[in-house]
């Protein structure tokens, strides 16, 4: 094994490596940085997630950047602003004892006026978001002309977030003769494009097999009903008192519903998500890098570029559409060669997804159950006990306390002593627990479909269907959208030609009502009913009169302009008071 002492850099960039902690290089570091530090090629480098890219190209950048000059040499593009900062603030932690530079981040939701005067004070390396920069280029506040390297970081992500165009536009405005490095998880067709329209002849380096996982990561699975899913989170979070974790949801809005009830049900969480201000993500990451969070919940974009030491796990309440997110989220864990443990919670009817993922890994996922009850108390209170243990007692100042407490308990055994001690957190969880339910769907509670749990239930009718141009995820985020119910609140959508059914728990049907009074959508209004038959199609054509007693309709909010393909669509929405405001959804 090499240590970065051999990799030929100089003798401050080892000095700031070694007083990280890192003694020797990752896989990638070790055969990308002796060619990086030739500076004559271009590159290309296929890592997964957490395996050590940002020194790979960040240490031998430094090396070939004069601080002497002035002029910007180096570009970095990173995919979220989370990244960019990360990278920002390793270059200059490496840089430390090796040389002054000034390195400028350029991202959006900060201030564009502070940032203009950061770059024209003379900026060697800068490292963006494409948006923003675009921004800063139109303005003529940044010149690319004496770029001699450009670093793309993650770059099927950057393509997978709708980047393409602004890439584009960015290299046009670096001069001809400059350096690409290209640093990415997986190569799909599109990053082989850039490679083929921005690259000469570049010097190309896998780690591992593309699209395989850290071997330092556990991959689990639970198999549980999906109405189930947030009661079995709370369980494997109490079973395991010490995770530092992040939670993956699908959307924005389960997201902050999900770490909204954690924070009710008294656990130490808070969310992020692309609904939140710059500095509301600011004092988030802040809160969970200093560990003063526990546990993140976090959507697939915000969570981009999270590059924090030492966590544990990572749940999927939601399983990820691509399953190379499902790659990018693991990754989250076990980095610079620590051990991790990635939990995907599943309903049978995601069972081929997890098929899915062991293809991509090579690998078999393990089946884990969820803890029962009795499983949760006894693993809280040995985890009480151990903190009992390792407490460090502070002799100086709690002797003079001491006389009181001991005449205060005099009259107990020890052995009398230690239950009640652990009596006071213990029963609050064998309260909680006492009978709990067996979570773990074995076959025996239903075929997965989601309709067993919806027997006492309420079905809706609602008139569209795919004429209009909807699939189910479209018809998941309309619900979703107008009534405020997550995933886990909606059962099983049945969509047809002209109209289709959704199911959801009787206590939600208010929502439903509220939510959808006033739609209409392409012209026409949305006419959603309740109605305690599954009837089928030819059933629906022919209506009774008692079947029209059963129902309740209601309808006329304008829901205009729906153009819906490839799983995303325009639309205009109404707030509260009817202002009109311009989304899209993806």
């Amino acid at each position: 094994m090499k240590s970065f002492e051999t990799l030929g850099l100089s003798s401050g960039l080892v000095e700031s490596v070694q007083l990280l902690g890192f003694e020797t290089p990752t896989p990638i570091q070790e055969k990308a940085i002796p060619v990086l530090l030739k500076g004559d090629r271009d590159f290309v480098g296929l890592a997964q997630t957490g395996t050590g890219k940002t020194a790979a190209f960040g240490l031998p950048l430094l090396e070939l950047i004069d601080e002497k000059s002035k002029h910007t040499q180096a570009l970095v593009l990173a995919p979220t602003r989370e990244l960019g900062l990360q990278i920002t603030n390793d270059l200059e932690t490496f840089s430390e004892k090796f040389k002054s530079f000034n390195i400028v981040a350029v991202y959006g939701g900060a201030s564009i006026s502070e940032q203009i005067r950061k770059v024209k004070r003379g900026a060697q390396i800068i490292v963006a978001t494409p948006g923003r920069l675009i921004d800063l280029i139109d303005r003529k506040a940044i010149s690319l002309s004496t770029i001699q390297y450009v670093v793309l970081d993650e770059a099927d992500e950057m393509l997978n977030m709708g980047f393409k165009e602004d890439l584009d536009k960015i290299l046009s405005f670096t001069p001809e003769e400059k350096k690409t490095w290209l640093f990415s998880a997986t190569m799909p067709r599109e990053v082989r494009a850039i490679m083929k329209n921005y690259m000469s002849d570049p010097f190309e380096l896998t780690v591992g097999e593309q699209n395989s996982g850290n071997v330092n990561i556990e991959h689990r699975y639970v198999l549980v009903q999906e109405r189930d899913k947030y009661p079995a989170l709370k369980r494997i979070l109490d079973f395991n008192p010490d995770i530092f974790g992040l939670i993956f949801c699908r959307t924005r809005i389960d997201t902050q519903k999900v770490a909204e009830m954690l924070m009710k049900d008294g656990y130490n969480a808070d969310s992020l998500h692309g609904d939140l201000t710059q500095q509301q993500r600011d004092r988030v990451m802040i809160k969970f890098r200093q560990r003063a969070l526990q546990i993140l919940v976090a959507t697939d974009v915000a969570a981009r570029g999270i590059d924090v030491e030492d966590i544990s796990h990572v749940i999927h309440l939601n399983m990820p559409d691509e399953m190379e997110f499902y790659t990018h989220r693991s990754g989250r864990t076990a980095r610079a060669g620590k051990k991790g443990i990635s939990i995907a919670l599943v309903s049978k009817h995601e069972v081929g997804k997890i098929k899915q993922i062991e293809r991509n890994l090579k690998a078999p996922m393990k089946r884990m159950m969820v803890p029962t009850g009795a499983e949760v108390c006894q693993k809280q209170l040995l985890a009480l006990m151990h903190k009992v243990k390792e407490v460090k007692v502070n002799e100086a100042e709690i002797a003079e306390f001491l006389p009181t407490v001991f005449e205060e308990l005099n009259d107990l055994s020890k052995q009398e002593l230690i239950k009640r001690f652990a009596s006071i957190e213990f029963n609050r969880f064998l309260e909680y627990y006492r009978n709990a339910p067996d979570l773990n769907a074995d076959g025996k509670r239903g075929d997965g479909s989601g309709s067993e749990r919806y027997a006492t239930g309420t079905r809706f009718f609602i008139n569209l269907g795919k004429m209009d141009g909807l699939e189910k995820s479209h018809m998941l985020e309309l619900i979703d959208e107008y009534t405020g119910l997550g995933k886990q609140d909606i059962g099983k959508i049945d969509l047809k030609g002209a109209y289709s059914f959704f199911e959801v728990e009787k206590d939600k049907v208010d929502k439903v009502v509220r939510g959808f009074t006033g739609v209409e959508f392409q012209g026409r209004q949305v006419r959603v009913e309740i109605t305690d038959s599954k009837s089928s199609s030819s059933e629906r054509s022919v209506e009774s009169p008692e079947r029209s007693e059963r129902k309740r309709s209601f309808g006329g909010k304008k829901f205009s302009d729906g153009k819906f393909s490839d799983r995303k669509f325009e639309r205009k929405s109404f707030d509260k008071k009817g202002d009109r405001s311009n989304k899209k959804w993806r």
